[in-house]
């Protein structure tokens, strides 16, 4: 490690989302209500662009919180705006926050943006962006996929599918054009100008029935448009695969993970894209571990891969509240610092790390 802090929530979180100016979003998903909402400001090395050796401020403040009743299983910030969009269970509806001004300490929740039929169903999946105005796009299955404007919770585009398949993911590639994964491995594009057109759902190539899979949408290089962002699909049974978001139904390249079954049934499945490293990838949600991939010499076998950094730090900690050992909830890459990580496990521990590799491009 380049760097390594730890931290305790009073709560295990499943989100870590970035904020404006540099803070993290965390939230609660415990079943019983009371779910804290944190915005949290780093520690000083953190925001820092270089590591400043030994600093003593180490540990995240809390700058303002709420509490939402329900868990929170997504979460993610409204570009250009104070607004947070949450959604958990028991149904696809989504809570909308305001993170207050500067003078008040208090996330609070200004509406929903209820769903129709929506009681029953899976907690909906979402992604924001801010281009004609603050949208979110939410579903939790392929036939319930919808983008409401944030402020005035109009629909501004309601998908078109008879398939009741379950939603693990989707992304704005850009203001026109999504990207939905199935839990059963189907990859579907949909464009919002055409809102009649069927959605159409192609199966991850090589996909091996019977797992589940979640998508991880990089950035692509800098200058180009959304077509090169680079796509990838991971399965439970550790299987990713590497596609062009122009054509899902072929694969770039293809590689097993050496990482065991997923204790919790993918609840917690992980796959992301480091937006400062080319070709660098991580995983989670398999047990206490995060790897780190760097993809870019890869083919279509689908051998084995070894990771170029495992990150362990959760493994070590105490039980989580279930009794067994912290499994890995969530992580996410840092936006500008190219190696450092945040993650998160199942006994409320919060790592930020910055890896070292020790030969290669990554």
């Amino acid at each position: 490690y380049e760097d390594l802090h730890t931290f305790e929530l009073q709560a295990p979180t499943r989100v870590i989302e970035w904020a404006r100016g540099n803070r993290v979003c965390v939230a609660g998903y415990g079943p019983s209500g009371g779910n804290e909402i944190l915005q949290l400001l780093p520690p000083p090395t953190l925001q820092a662009k270089e590591t400043q050796g030994l600093c003593p401020e180490r540990d995240f403040k809390v700058e303002c919180g709420g509490f939402s009743n329900r868990p929170v299983y997504s979460l993610k910030c409204v570009p250009d705006t104070s607004l947070l969009v949450t959604s958990g269970p028991p149904d696809s509806s989504l809570q909308v926050w305001q993170v207050s001004a500067e003078d008040s300490d208090v996330i609070k929740s200004v509406s929903a943006i209820p769903t129709e039929n929506g009681t029953g169903q899976p907690w909906a999946k979402i992604a924001t962006i801010s281009a004609r105005a603050p949208w979110v796009l939410h579903g939790s299955r392929l036939d319930s996929v919808q983008i409401t404007e944030v402020e005035s919770r109009k629909n501004v585009y309601v998908a078109a599918s008879r398939s009741s398949e379950e939603l693990s993911g989707l992304a704005f590639l850009d203001c026109n054009t999504l990207l939905l994964c199935c839990a059963k491995g189907q990859l579907c594009l949909a464009d919002v100008r055409q809102p009649q057109r069927p959605l159409e759902a192609v199966s991850v190539p090589s996909a091996p029935c019977g797992e589940r899979w979640c998508v991880g949408v990089g950035r692509g290089p800098q200058g180009s448009d959304s077509s090169s962002q680079p796509v990838a699909c991971l399965s439970s049974g550790g299987h990713l695969t590497l596609t062009d978001v122009r054509k899902t139904s072929e694969s770039l390249a293809s590689a097993k993970c050496r990482v065991p079954s997923p204790s919790s049934g993918a609840e917690f499945l992980c796959v992301s894209w480091a937006p400062a490293l080319e070709g660098c990838l991580a995983i989670s949600g398999f047990d206490g571990t995060v790897h780190v991939y760097d993809a870019q010499s890869w083919d279509g076998s689908g051998r084995e891969a070894e990771p170029v950094f495992v990150h362990k730090g959760h493994a070590f900690g105490g039980w989580d509240s279930g009794g067994g050992p912290p499994l890995v909830t969530v992580h996410t890459w840092h936006p500008q610092k190219p190696r450092t990580l945040l993650s998160a496990a199942s006994d409320g521990s919060l790592h930020v790390w910055d890896w070292v590799r020790s030969c290669g491009n990554c």
